[in-house]
């Protein structure tokens, strides 16, 4: 799996109600408001960051941990249909997720500390554009 991190974490989301506080909460005039929340946090926590970016949530294993994955056209249809109002309504989930999650921790773990890494890719990079070569798109002179 490329994101070994992310069952965890949504393991966690999902004991902390973080479903059910988004359908409380959040006010999209969409279907499955939930599930396509859930998939973009799951592709930005895989490294997307852009709507491109969300064909991660595709790769390998991840749409055994997800369940329903959606494609990037439907969840950039998604987040399109969002307000200033809608944004304010994902703040408003912030403090009392915190707040199951905190109790969620420390069931499991006591006092510990808790720290999850999703992890990282690491590439070689190639090309005339790496550490600090103008952005020039000619060959520089050697």
């Amino acid at each position: 799996m490329s994101a070994a991190g992310l069952p965890a974490v949504l393991n966690l989301a999902d004991r902390a109600g973080f479903s059910g506080l988004l359908d409380k909460c959040l006010s999209v005039p969409t279907p499955s408001v939930s599930a396509k929340t859930r998939a973009l946090l799951a592709g930005m926590l895989a490294g997307a960051d852009d709507i491109d970016g969300m064909d991660v949530l595709r790769a390998g294993s991840i749409p055994v941990v997800l369940g329903e994955v959606r494609t990037p056209s439907p969840l950039s249809t998604f987040l399109r249909s969002f307000a200033h109002g809608h944004a304010l309504q994902l703040g408003r989930i912030d403090r009392p997720l915190q707040a199951r999650l905190s109790s969620v921790l420390s069931s499991l773990l006591g006092e510990g500390r808790v720290l999850v890494d999703l992890g990282d890719t690491i590439r070689e990079l190639h090309g005339y554009r790496k550490q600090g070569w103008p952005m020039a798109t000619s060959r520089p002179k050697v």
